[in-house]
């Protein structure tokens, strides 16, 4: 399956012609002209899981997985109620490396599943924490008032 899906690949490419200026190569303003691919790998499973990776020639690199997961899913019919069952998601997991154009080095590592995207690096802001009492509402005590007891006689016909 891999090679006839790289023959095709390949039976496009070679029958595809481009103008002699379309490599990007070729532009006066490219300023990453120099950049190659220096490594490359492509793997894709009949389970329906793959992985990937490449580096470049300006250190930057990048890597990702791939696997199909049973979850719960949930659909909803016309009157807004749910229904759950399982299904076939993908969860995907990555990292990232390269270097920021005032030299720092920045990783980014990455998951994704059923409780979403969730990346990760120093790089990435953080929410500031605040640390503080929270008001509590006063309490009061309250005497309420009660109606005097009088004396009951009956009165009325009859008595």
């Amino acid at each position: 399956m891999k090679l006839f899906v790289i023959a095709a690949v390949l039976a496009v490419a070679a029958a595809t012609s481009y103008p002699s200026n379309y490599a990007p190569s070729s532009y006066k303003d490219n300023k990453y002209a120099g950049i190659t691919i220096v490594s490359q790998s492509d793997e894709r499973n009949l389970d329906g899981s793959s992985k990937w990776s490449y580096a470049g020639s300006d250190y930057t690199t990048r890597e990702e997985s791939q696997v199909q997961k049973k979850m719960q899913g949930a659909s909803y019919d016309s009157y807004g109620k749910a229904t759950y069952e399982d299904v076939m998601a993908n969860t995907n997991k990555g990292s990232s490396y390269w270097v920021s154009p005032e030299g720092e080095k920045i990783t980014l590592t990455w998951s994704a599943d059923e409780a979403g995207f969730q990346p990760k690096g120093d790089h990435l802001p953080v929410a500031p924490v605040h640390v503080y009492e929270l008001p509590v509402a006063p309490v009061h005590v309250y005497e309420l008032p009660v109606a005097p007891a009088l004396p009951y006689t009956r009165t009325g016909p009859g008595y």
